[in-house]
């Protein structure tokens, strides 16, 4: 099994994971109260552990070694987002609890999810024609 593989693999795992969790009895209220973020403090953070060096400071994408995707409005729930730092792929380091706890990291998640995201093809003119 190639390495990309077995990467894709922990992440479709870490997926499945989070998934079941949230749909596994936990308190709904509670649930979202332990992964709400401050989207402020993960801004900071964002700049502070260098995100924006390969993913930029607005969170749509850049290059480094290989083409770094857009993040911002991230499509992943807060949890699996945790989980993905962890053991994060690529060229892209791994963030243990140790150098970014679960709640800074879902600060972060909530800073993306603030972010506008990517524009449709048809707002702009040049794509139109």
């Amino acid at each position: 099994m190639t390495h990309v593989t077995r990467r894709i693999g922990k992440f479709i795992a870490v997926a499945i994971v989070a998934a079941g969790c949230s749909a596994g009895g936990f308190h709904a209220a509670a649930q979202a109260e332990e992964m709400s973020g401050d989207a402020v403090k993960g801004k900071n953070l964002y700049l502070a552990v260098g995100c924006f060096m390969c993913h930029g400071r607005a969170g749509q994408g850049g290059a480094m070694n290989y083409p770094a995707p857009p993040i911002a409005k991230v499509e992943m729930p807060a949890e699996a987002f945790v989980a993905f730092l962890r053991d994060a792929p690529n060229d892209m380091p791994a963030y243990s609890a140790a150098v970014l706890s679960d709640k800074d990291a879902t600060d972060i998640h909530a800073f993306l999810q603030s972010l506008p995201g990517r524009k449709p093809a048809k707002d702009f003119p040049l794509l139109n024609q």
